[in-house]
């Protein structure tokens, strides 16, 4: 691949390029460049910038596979100004083209009005099946599965396989892995590559794979994620109670289903409540919104806090001095909380790490606390000598200081998320603000006793 013919590809797919072309009624050449060098989830993301006139045109164009798939990568608000611009029978081929699970992904996030439409644009079966769907907790397997993939009977040959293959493998939304059901009852599991390097008489009882992994429909999504993730599967099989499949969850949803609870999770643990929506597409008030309610309870909880240091009126007032190195403690505290905390959530979040480590955990923070205090604690009392802020006894009380608050940070913000998860909260909100708060009250409590009894104060 030459590196003119990249440099004329890229330009092709700018949105200057585009918008120029529709300016100059270049329909023909756009609709087939758009076909040729545009991939829907980049398309996407450029109709994004358009105004809703523009965004409806360069629609139109698409040819119907392409349309459906570049509708599933829109946002929201751009899906619901197409529904409105297009007609019945241009919503229908839509609607026909799309996987299940995009379309019920698209009916979550519409107004009720906007849902009666697109309904009404879908046959009888497709809506019996949507329904299905939306009938599963929000965050279930079954609320993310397709129920569009490929039941192959035990007694069919290699080459009856490959035919019906062939002719609903259009409509599926992934061919690589085929399922051997008996009675609707997932019994085995059979890939495509053993069917095409297998002898064409052979049956799929004879090379399916039993001891196959599977979810159930009211499995949490993300642990079903984490599962196609371990395994690098294509596919999940998803059954009921009664283990008759219902569905599957490919690995692009498991995909989007992790960078939803990723981003949930580093929301919270920024002390921000979780969106859906993006950073421009949430309003002001609605940002607002999602972040006041913990601004508030960390302010209020600050004043534990300020209690705390009330009571030791006296001593500061003996000496001014001790209240400078109050920042520096606490400051040190959180940070070291904070990043004892972010390893051991992560751990929790790819399987590294589960409850019954906590002993292990706490052992190993230990540990590191020690070896970090003791730098921290030497270097501090460096500068204190240095910067002329105390005599060697205050170094050296600064430095204890110092090291009782980063063994208890390094303890707290290990043991937390771990017990979220043990009593089912999200490990996350164990994060950054709440540590850092509780670390600033224990800090403050520690460094008083600790001055108080040092200078008999």
């Amino acid at each position: 691949m030459s590196e003119e013919w990249v440099e004329e590809w890229k330009e092709e797919l700018t949105e200057e390029r585009i918008l120029q072309m529709l300016e100059e009624r270049q329909y023909k050449q756009l609709k087939e460049e758009l076909e040729n060098n545009m991939y829907p989830v980049d398309l996407a993301d450029i109709l994004e910038e358009f105004e809703q006139k523009q965004m409806v045109m360069v629609f139109r164009l698409l040819a119907k596979e392409e349309a459906a798939e570049t509708f599933a990568y829109m946002n929201s608000d751009m899906r619901e100004i197409l529904i409105n611009a297009l007609t019945d029978s241009e919503l229908e081929e839509v609607m026909e083209e799309m996987y299940l699970d995009d379309t019920v992904d698209v009916l979550e996030e519409m107004p009720a009005n906007v849902v009666d439409r697109l309904l009404m644009m879908t046959d009888e079966e497709k809506r019996r099946q949507i329904n299905q769907l939306l009938q599963y907790p929000e965050e279930s397997a079954g609320s993310v599965m397709n129920v569009d993939y490929i039941a192959l009977r035990r007694d069919m040959t290699v080459a009856e396989a490959i035919l019906k293959i062939r002719q609903v493998g259009l409509n599926r939304e992934t061919i690589y892995t085929c399922y051997v059901t008996e009675k609707k009852k997932l019994i085995g599991v059979v890939d495509v590559k053993e069917l095409l390097t297998t002898s064409e008489s052979k049956l799929m009882e004879e090379i399916m794979d039993t001891n196959m992994l599977y979810a159930q429909t009211t499995d949490d999504q993300e642990d079903v994620a984490k599962t196609i993730t371990k395994y690098g599967l294509i596919a999940l099989p998803i059954v009921d109670h009664e283990m008759c499949m219902v569905g599957i969850v490919t690995v692009d949803d498991a995909m989007l289903v992790l960078q939803e609870e990723t981003t949930e999770d580093i929301s919270i643990m920024a002390g921000v409540n979780p969106s859906e929506e993006s950073y421009f597409g949430t309003t002001v008030i609605e940002h607002v919104k999602s972040r006041i309610p913990w601004l508030l309870f960390l302010m209020l909880s600050a004043t534990v806090t300020q209690m705390i240091m009330n009571s030791y009126e006296n001593a500061l007032a003996v000496m001014p001095q001790l209240a400078g190195f109050i920042p520096m403690l606490t400051g040190t505290g959180g940070n070291c909380g904070s990043q004892s905390s972010t390893l051991v959530i992560r751990g929790l979040a790819v399987g590294e790490i589960e409850f019954a480590d906590v002993l292990k955990v706490i052992w190993k923070e230990v540990r590191i606390a020690v070896c970090i205090s003791i730098v921290l604690a030497v270097v501090n009392g460096i500068r204190i000598m240095l910067m002329g802020q105390g005599d060697a006894t205050m170094a050296v009380t600064i430095g204890v200081t110092m090291a009782c608050t980063v063994i208890i940070a390094k303890v707290v913000g290990c043991t937390l998320p771990l017990i979220a998860e043990k009593v089912g909260l999200d490990p996350a909100i164990m994060a950054t603000p709440l540590i850092s708060t509780l670390v600033d009250i224990s800090t403050i409590s520690v460094y008083f006793a600790i001055v108080s009894a040092v200078f008999a104060l």
